[in-house]
């Protein structure tokens, strides 16, 4: 048995019976004395010459057993005091790190207690992180970090959260994270430039991120102080939404009226910067042979005239609306008179009618969002003037969600391809990332991810990509990924390969956590590390949602002189 110890901080020895490695040890937990699940601990082992090697670790799991017992039901003997027998707890502790770099095992019966303070800073490599970054609180309530190096490019960039939906809370963590970047002061002067771009595609939760909280407690308030973050909603935010069917481009959003801006490209855009691409998901498949007639058309339509209004005019015709361009480029690449320019030399007609096929059936999907029959289109264009620009997508379908993100991802990383490299850093949240970087297949889509995931950190361009299941995600995108964040998972989803960077024991935790807590994998630190975050401070729905002063300077804002 351990022995008793007068210092609370003094959990147990290492026991015996158990090999000990450089890697990992058990400890045996005193009468008196408890252990769980992500302490962190730590020991000395003094070597024959006289030095002394700091080892730290953290608690990976904890057993408890009857020693002295045979058989299962001898446990009611015991219990009944027929048969001797001792109730005995250990832990198994996964070693993070040696100081000095000596790799030696612990021996048995080395006293082990529970790391605080510097020596817990230690442990986890809080030390060695010139600029930290509060990523949410351990389950004794104190504050964890990530090393901002391996976040901003330097040393790494993009994070990956993956998670069953509405359990996991993936969108909502994506979010804290972001307080964090932009409350915490970690990137001291470069917070100010420093922009993020959020795609919302589920619901209307994400209309609301100026707005505090009313359900916030303070409870909550006082996590939000324990990770040194204020409890307040995001200070500068733009919302666009895609515009109702109609003459008048309105917002088609319900929960929020105002403070939305409506946008949509016009078709001058659309033939000039060669976005017909990006209505064709799977447009890149080598067995598709109607890739040809896209590029074709894409390069018949850089030569249309654009009007001051956003329409075109092709080959004298001028063309207003999407659904007149998608029957004019029909009849070129059919026509037997225009078919070879536009639709290219030895094109079949099976492929030309593929392309037809898929086309026409884009036009109720996306013809509200390319244009050329609304005055003052310039106001209408994702601007990324605030410090978070929220995109909503959750009226569109799924092919039209595919366009919006990948023209405006595309915009925005040519714009900072444009800037070169600066201090400035642009982080794009995505959600349901499968839908466009998938395993398989390739498409204009996914190769913007791609390139932002490969290049990305160079230009201080930063993804944060979150999804269900990252076993459908193209590994390169994974792979660039820095920062693994894990929620809860489904069980056949937690024995994929793509969760090797968490030991077994973690794997088996991902299927119970509960919402508000995450598995966080950094490159310093060997091992994952479990944290919980508050609830957010900025409202996710309207009934939420709580007065917002500098929203009563927007004439058409919903709450203006409301109490809600």
């Amino acid at each position: 048995m351990a022995e008793t110890t007068p210092n609370e901080d003094l959990i147990g020895r290492v026991i015996g019976t158990e090999d000990a490695t450089p890697l990992d040890f058990w400890v045996g937990v005193g009468p008196d004395a408890y252990i769980q699940l992500d302490d962190v601990v730590a020991l000395e082992r003094h070597l024959p010459g006289g030095e002394v090697v700091q080892v730290y670790g953290t608690v990976g799991q904890v057993r408890a057993r009857h020693e002295g017992a045979r058989f299962d039901s001898d446990v009611f003997l015991i219990e009944d005091g027929l048969l001797p027998a001792e109730v005995s707890e250990a832990a198994r502790v996964t070693a993070t790190r040696f100081e000095p770099e000596i790799f030696v095992p612990p021996r048995p019966g080395q006293q082990v207690r529970r790391a605080h303070g510097e020596e817990r800073d230690k442990a986890l490599f809080f030390d060695q992180m010139p600029q930290r970054l509060p990523i949410g609180l351990s389950r004794d309530g104190e504050p964890m970090y990530i090393n901002l190096e391996f976040l901003d490019g330097r040393r790494g960039a993009h994070v990956n959260i993956s998670g069953i939906s509405g359990v996991a809370t993936k969108t909502s963590y994506a979010t804290f994270l972001l307080h964090s970047i932009f409350t915490s002061g970690a990137l001291e002067t470069r917070s100010i430039n420093t922009k993020a771009l959020i795609f919302n595609v589920k619901g209307e939760d994400l209309l609301f991120l100026d707005h505090p909280n009313t359900a916030l407690e303070d409870d909550q308030r006082l996590r939000y102080a324990q990770v040194g973050l204020p409890a307040q909603p995001f200070q500068s935010v733009g919302f666009f939404a895609p515009p109702r069917p109609g003459p008048r481009a309105e917002p088609d959003v319900n929960a929020r009226a105002g403070g939305v801006t409506s946008f949509f490209w016009t078709l001058g855009e659309f033939c000039h910067e060669d976005l017909l691409a990006f209505l064709f998901a799977d447009a890149e498949d080598d067995r598709a042979q109607y890739t040809m007639v896209i590029h074709n058309v894409m390069a018949q339509l850089r030569h249309a005239t654009a009007t001051a209004d956003g329409a075109v005019v092709i080959e004298g015709q001028t063309v207003r609306t999407f659904r007149e361009l998608v029957d004019l480029v029909s009849d070129k690449v059919q026509s037997e008179d225009d078919r070879y320019v536009w639709a290219g030399p030895a094109m079949g007609t099976g492929s030309i009618n593929a392309f037809v096929r898929r086309l026409q059936g884009s036009v109720r999907h996306v013809d509200r969002l390319i244009r050329g029959d609304v005055p003052n289109a310039d106001k209408h264009r994702i601007r990324l003037d605030d410090q978070v620009t929220v995109v909503d997508l959750h009226n569109l379908n799924d092919r039209a969600k595919r366009f919006v993100v990948g023209v405006t991802i595309r915009r925005a990383f040519e714009d900072k391809e444009r800037a070169g490299q600066t201090d400035e850093m642009l982080f794009l949240v995505l959600d349901e990332l499968n839908k466009y970087a998938p395993r398989d297949g390739s498409s204009p889509i996914k190769e913007i991810l791609l390139d932002v995931a490969e290049r990305g950190r160079s230009l201080g361009v930063i993804l944060i990509g979150a999804q269900q299941t990252a076993s459908e995600i193209e590994r390169r995108i994974i792979s660039n990924s820095s920062i693994r964040v894990v929620g809860r998972l489904d069980t056949a989803e937690a024995s994929r390969d793509e969760y090797g960077f968490l030991p077994a024991a973690h794997r088996q935790r991902s299927t119970i956590i509960k919402p508000g807590t995450m598995m966080i994998s950094q490159p310093q630190l060997p091992v994952p590390i479990v944290v919980e975050f508050p609830f957010p401070a900025w409202a996710t729905r309207r009934s939420e949602a709580g007065a917002n002063p500098k929203a009563y300077d927007q004439p058409d804002d919903p709450f203006e002189g409301l109490s809600l």
